[in-house]
């Protein structure tokens, strides 16, 4: 069981934070943001994935379980260390303030990291304090940072094709070829540490801040890891690849409320089996690594621990997978005796058999309760109703895979629905029964619900706090979209009457301290 007092707080990913450099990062405006959820009562900030991007921007598919995403390094913090001048940064071209548009922030960002690297290893030969601190970081990291640093660079070299594409002795880790690479890129495999240095440092300023004003941090990591990543083609051991490092099955979903053919999503399975030979040692290393960076942890998909979704690699859909055992009872067992108390929350949602929940009643974890998914025809609907929620769970209006609460009521049937019109108007006649409004200002309806429910800790997407609709949605999961990750708010969005109007329901919900 988390222990946190009865409290709330906001999803909001960093990435959707205001800045003036084209998305959200770890400086200045994150710390604005903690002293507003100071202000409006809230006790918590639940943030997505920080790991590197790779395609499609998601950031549950990183190329580390580990590194820190370099977008999310914040200039306006590098010029306050130094690292970059005023005037570097004044050339720095101006983007969209509501929008992330990945293809040309990539570029310019990556040039500007670049500059940074070289004034960073400027100031190391004019600080031994410095430069003692960064080979710290570097030994400390060096069971994840020495393979992430040499993948960065490899797939930089190979126009970012996956491992699997580089050239055989590359790809299979031959010694003499990885020695020949990593003594010929000495100051690139050195920038990827860099930046990983410069990353966590800011960071950990973050979460200092964060302690000060006694607000827990949530973080997410996937259950499973992105195929084209680190992690995959260090430990090819623990995952079913075929002798070229291809997958033989792959994760993802049958068909559910998202989706008629199921989520094909394509990450490789874990071998259980060998990790419980190393006393799953990886993942107590992963599990450690983001609990140093923040105090609880929700794990996605928490079901695969029960058991998972076996696709045929070369299926493109996921209707004809199969449900395979997972690692159940054993593995949590190892988390206990590393961790003690287990600061995680169960994403158990979709298709959740008994033992999905028995697995997380055994060891106190708190599962999700999600009011959207209350009010439609699935027999488990009733669980979703804020009156039926127990004390031991994290209830919410919505996930970052929803749509928002206004754009979910707003909808029509049509596009990527998997409602009909009838079932969207009895939907509707439901919810404002059971609100007793007329639903111009559901978001509200629905947060007021889930404060007043008996919920320990209460989450409230940002999006749901400004009633904002379904062009801010932030994913909609199994479409490739160039939209899908890619929303941020604006300051003049939050006003103080809106601050004020989510510390007063906050209050009167007993969840402020």
């Amino acid at each position: 069981m988390i222990q946190v007092p009865r409290s709330s707080g906001v999803l909001l990913h960093l990435t959707s934070l205001p800045s003036g450099y084209g998305i959200g990062d770890i400086g200045p405006e994150a710390h604005r943001w903690l002293a507003t959820l100071q202000r409006c009562g809230q006790r918590a900030w639940q943030i997505l994935p920080l790991g590197p991007t790779g395609y499609g921007n998601s950031p549950y598919q990183s190329t580390s379980s580990f590194a820190g995403n370099p977008l999310l390094i914040s200039p306006a913090a590098l010029v306050g260390d130094g690292f970059l001048s005023e005037e570097e940064l004044s050339v720095y071209p101006g983007f969209s303030s509501d929008r992330i548009d990945f293809g040309p922030l990539i570029e310019v960002k990556t040039a500007l990291l670049e500059l940074v690297c070289q004034n960073f290893r400027l100031r190391c030969r004019q600080s031994p304090f410095l430069r003692e601190a960064y080979e710290a970081f570097c030994r400390r990291e060096a069971a994840w940072l020495d393979d992430f640093s040499l993948f960065t660079v490899l797939k930089k070299h190979h126009q970012q094709l996956p491992w699997t594409s580089w050239p055989q002795p590359l790809r299979d880790r031959r010694p003499e070829a990885m020695a020949e690479v990593m003594a010929g890129l000495v100051d690139e495999i050195e920038d990827a540490r860099i930046l990983q240095f410069l990353f966590f440092r800011q960071w950990e300023r973050l979460r200092s801040r964060a302690r000060e004003l006694d607000i827990k941090l949530i973080g997410d990591i996937p259950i499973f890891v992105a195929h084209d990543s680190a992690d995959c083609w260090a430990r090819r051991d623990l995952f079913f690849l075929d002798p070229s490092g291809q997958p033989t099955v792959v994760a993802g979903v049958p068909p559910d409320y998202f989706s008629e053919t199921g989520q094909r999503w394509g990450n490789p399975l874990y071998r259980w089996d060998r990790l419980q030979q190393e006393n799953h040692g990886w993942w107590l290393a992963r599990l450690r690594h983001i609990l140093a960076m923040v105090d609880i942890v929700r794990i996605d998909h928490f079901r695969g621990f029960a058991g998972y979704w076996e696709i045929p690699a070369e299926d493109d859909h996921a209707m004809n997978g199969r449900w395979v055992d997972g690692p159940g009872g054993r593995f949590f067992e190892a988390l206990q005796q590393e961790f003690g108390d287990i600061p995680i929350i169960a994403e158990d949602l979709g298709l959740i058999t008994e033992d999905v929940h028995q697995l997380r009643d055994q060891f106190g974890l708190p599962g999700m309760r999600v009011l959207q998914f209350a009010f439609g025809a699935d027999s488990l609907a009733e669980e979703y109703i804020p009156e039926n929620y127990p004390e031991n769970c994290v209830a919410y209006t919505g996930t970052h895979d929803n749509d928002t609460t206004m754009g979910l009521f707003q909808s029509q049937a049509g596009g990527d629905s998997t409602r009909t019109q009838e079932q969207i108007d009895q939907e509707r006649r439901t919810i404002l029964n059971y609100t007793g409004t007329d639903g111009s200002e559901l978001n509200w309806d629905y947060i007021r619900a889930i404060a007043r429910s008996e919920a320990r800790l209460a989450i409230w997407p940002l999006q749901d706090v400004l009633g904002l609709g379904s062009d801010s949605r932030m994913n909609q999961p199994g479409v490739i979209s160039d939209r899908n990750w890619t929303w941020r708010f604006t300051w003049d969005q939050l006003s103080t009457d809106l601050e004020q109007r989510l510390l007063v329901v906050t209050r009167e919900s007993g969840r402020v301290g």
